[in-house]
């Protein structure tokens, strides 16, 4: 974590490659972390890994390595890791805590910018842990509550008893959160089963979906339908990677706003994405489907649409590119010409089982 105060310390590997004069890619392949090496402030399983500059500096200058504070305190900075440790959850779980307003409006992205890694103030955790009912002291389903959870909630409260219990069944949850069983439980527990299928076959390469839901404790009946969401789940982690990357770019070029894409699933296994464009674009968005690769949308609100089993089409939508993943540049150029596109989509492009190829 970054402890109060230490936050014009921390030191990216970046930051680090550069005070040390190598290139990011030389230090990775180095051993930096030698004997003595001050740890990182990060959490173990952190992708980006943090230092704080004054350890590594003392250490690469032969100096005693200062001390970092080691007591709680309130403006101390938590990466999803350790904000999950706090609340007693899975981190993938966090993943959907923290959309909540309370949290999103405090979250601090380390170091500024699109780049950097989400943390989230101590007191901050503490406070919406404190707030959340149904466990502790007065937990429970608040009377009178009955399915009147909010929606955004339904998720989060259904991963703590997943969490608890891998084998929870439709109607626990039904009772114990006071929502439906069809469809709100059922497509709940399907959807978080499959995501922590999709984590744990991404940790061991080759597993068969199958052999991970047992892994995770999931009984029998339970897999068909999360081993569908898994599967879908994995598509669109697939192709994030590429839709984060235009995204940039596009931000980059004054297009569009920097935001951090997120992946639909549509029925068929097919997946959708929008990136918003400015307010003095002639379109609001950009929209990419993996059945029919980028088109432009006159929608800021709604620019994705209802999933059909047609492409869209109407005032204002252009199909741009010359395939499913056109390189980001060449789909800036359609974007600021107007002229170019097509009222469908290419032929060959639209592939109803949602493959990229």
């Amino acid at each position: 974590m970054i402890r109060a105060g230490r936050l014009p310390y921390v030191q990216t590997m970046s930051d680090l490659a550069d005070a040390l004069g190598k290139k990011v890619t030389t230090l990775r392949n180095q051993n930096y972390a030698a004997e003595g090496h001050p740890a990182p402030i990060s959490s173990p399983d952190a992708r980006n890994q943090l230092w704080d500059a004054e350890q590594t500096k003392a250490f690469y200058a032969g100096e005693p390595i200062p001390e970092l504070p080691q007591a709680d305190h309130d403006e101390d900075l938590l990466d999803r890791h350790e904000a999950a440790q706090v609340l007693g959850i899975e981190p993938v779980t966090w993943n959907t805590y923290k959309k909540d307003p309370a949290l999103a409006a405090g979250m601090v992205l380390v170091p500024a910018g699109p780049k950097g890694t989400e943390h989230w103030p101590r007191h901050l955790v503490l406070a919406y842990k404190n707030s959340r009912p149904g466990r502790g002291a007065g937990g429970g389903r608040r009377e009178g509550s009955g399915d009147m959870i909010p929606r955004d909630q339904i998720l989060p409260r259904i991963a703590e008893l997943l969490d608890a219990d891998p084998a929870v069944t439709v109607e626990t949850v039904s009772d114990t959160l006071g929502i439906t069983k069809f469809p709100t439980a059922q497509s709940g527990l399907a959807t978080l089963r499959g995501r922590r299928i999709a984590d744990l076959v991404e940790k061991q390469p080759g597993l068969d979906l199958k052999d991970a839901a047992l892994q995770l404790g999931y009984p029998a009946i339970t897999h068909r339908a999360a081993i569908t969401f898994a599967e879908r789940e994995l598509h669109a982690r697939g192709a994030q990677p590429y839709l984060q990357h235009t995204a940039d770019v596009l931000a980059a070029a004054g297009i569009a706003q920097q935001a951090q894409v997120e992946m639909r699933q549509l029925d068929g296994g097919a997946v959708a994405a929008a990136v918003l464009l400015d307010t003095d674009q002639p379109t609001a968005a950009a929209v990419w489907d993996s059945r029919y690769g980028w088109r432009t949308s006159t929608s800021r609100r709604h620019p994705i649409g209802k999933d059909t089993d047609t492409a869209p089409e109407g005032e204002g939508i252009r199909y741009l590119g010359s395939g499913l993943r056109p390189e980001p540049e060449e789909l800036l150029a359609a974007l600021r010409d107007g002229r170019k596109g097509t009222k469908r989509p290419k032929a060959g492009t639209n592939e109803p089982n949602g493959s990229e190829g």
